[in-house]
């Protein structure tokens, strides 16, 4: 479809075809997630083994960013996450074969090629901003991160039914979820493939065509390497926020309900700290985004990191859960206001022909923090409680605010000597 007007319900159109599309990601994903690692544990008969397939999910999302990206570059947003959605869906689906034929070899390849799907799902974000002035971007990001809020709710509450389902067929009930989940995400390829059009890297590169006819002083720039995209001051504030902010938000919400474990908590109470986790982490993006929009992406990527801070703080404060369950809304805060910042200000950054590749780049480095993350957490837990992980936390947090600030005061110098010359 050509494109030669971007008109206001063509950019509606995309960002509800993107929502829906990573409501029902988010759904299927969290869904079979709820089971991962009790089914790991029993197809390898150790309990040890248990995060494995969660790891090599997470690799699988690393190793795929870049090329997923590379072709949303080469052959349009949509080409990308068709791919992306494919790969998901066969890997829930033999998944769920491995957990009847009881492989826990087969179940770890399922969850790689669901990690393929997260790679192209988690660049839902960026195409929706990109068809929207860069003054709306980060309450578009906003609202698609909110998306994620969708699946926390809805994925938990499809466990029960669809091991029901399961049994019904005499299939291994913990099956269930993942053949749910190769459902949802079958219809999220067709809404993709059917609905995003024009194709979100039409209408941004027409943006920009746009913008520049309308301020003839804007250069264009020629196609520039990783190398020359990362060396930007921008850019790297950009990384770190997004970086650091999940590396300590997977540090410290990963141990938690371990944590409460050894204190004796129930289930229960564990369930509704995580749940206000949650909260923290989607339930206020779209107030995230308009907050940005109007701040800007350096103040919020700063009170992102400060509200890290005071998590960090709070965490070994107490093992009760009324603090605990602040804590961890407030982690999850935090970690939103860092990442839907930080993705707006790259963003910004990047020519239209440029995105695919450079977000994709930056999701394999977000996924390889969330690795190192849930990696490193049990071993600090072990040296020294909450409080050793908390004050890892702490440190990493406080040096996201230094970055920030001395990156900020030498891009004003800059503007300065600039202006004076």
């Amino acid at each position: 479809m050509a494109v030669t007007v971007v008109t206001s319900a063509v950019q509606r159109r995309t960002v509800a075809t993107l929502f829906t599309t990573q409501s029902l990601f988010s759904a299927a994903t969290i869904a079979a997630f709820t089971l991962t690692s009790i089914v790991a544990a029993d197809l390898s008969g150790q309990d040890s083994l248990a995060g494995v397939p969660a790891t090599v999910l997470m690799l699988g999302r690393a190793a795929a960013a870049y090329p997923i990206g590379a072709l949303m570059d080469r052959s349009g947003r949509r080409a990308g996450f068709t791919i992306g959605f494919a790969a998901a869906i066969a890997g829930l689906f033999l998944s769920a074969l491995a957990i009847d034929w009881g492989s826990f070899l087969f179940f770890c390849a399922g969850s790689v090629l669901i990690g393929v799907g997260r790679s192209a799902s988690e660049q839902s974000r960026f195409a929706a901003a990109e068809v929207f002035p860069q003054n709306q971007r980060a309450r578009i990001m906003g609202i698609l991160v909110f998306a994620g809020t969708v699946g926390s709710v809805g994925g938990p509450l499809l466990v029960i039914p669809a091991t029901r389902l399961a049994e019904s067929f005499s299939l291994t009930a913990d099956a269930g979820p993942y053949l749910l989940g190769t459902g949802l995400m079958a219809v999220a390829l067709l809404v993709v493939f059917a609905l995003l059009r024009p194709d979100p890297k039409t209408i941004g590169a027409l943006l920009e065509s746009t913008e520049r006819a309308a301020h003839p002083n804007r250069e264009s720039r020629p196609a520039r390497s990783l190398g020359q995209i990362f060396s930007q001051k921008q850019v790297q504030v950009a990384l770190a926020a997004m970086v650091i902010g999940q590396l300590v938000m997977t540090l410290l919400m990963v141990i938690t309900p371990l944590h409460m474990r050894h204190n004796d908590h129930t289930t229960g109470a564990i369930s509704g700290v995580i749940m206000a986790h949650t909260m923290g982490m989607f339930g206020l993006s779209a107030l995230t985004g308009w907050l940005i929009d109007r701040l800007g992406r350096g103040p919020m990527i700063v009170l992102g990191a400060l509200v890290l801070v005071v998590s960090a703080l709070l965490a070994p404060l107490s093992n009760g859960v009324p603090l605990l369950a602040t804590s961890l809304f407030l982690l999850g805060l935090g970690w939103n206001f860092c990442f839907i910042a930080g993705s707006s200000l790259l963003s910004d950054a990047l020519e239209s022909h440029e995105r695919g590749r450079v977000q994709g780049a930056s999701e394999a480095m977000v996924a390889l923090a969330s690795g190192a993350g849930s990696l490193g957490t049990g071993g600090v837990f072990a040296l020294g409680g909450m409080a050793a992980v908390a004050a890892v936390g702490l440190a990493f947090s406080l040096a996201l605010i230094g970055w920030a600030y001395w990156m900020g005061r030498r891009e004003r110098t800059a503007v300065i000597q600039e202006t004076a010359d």
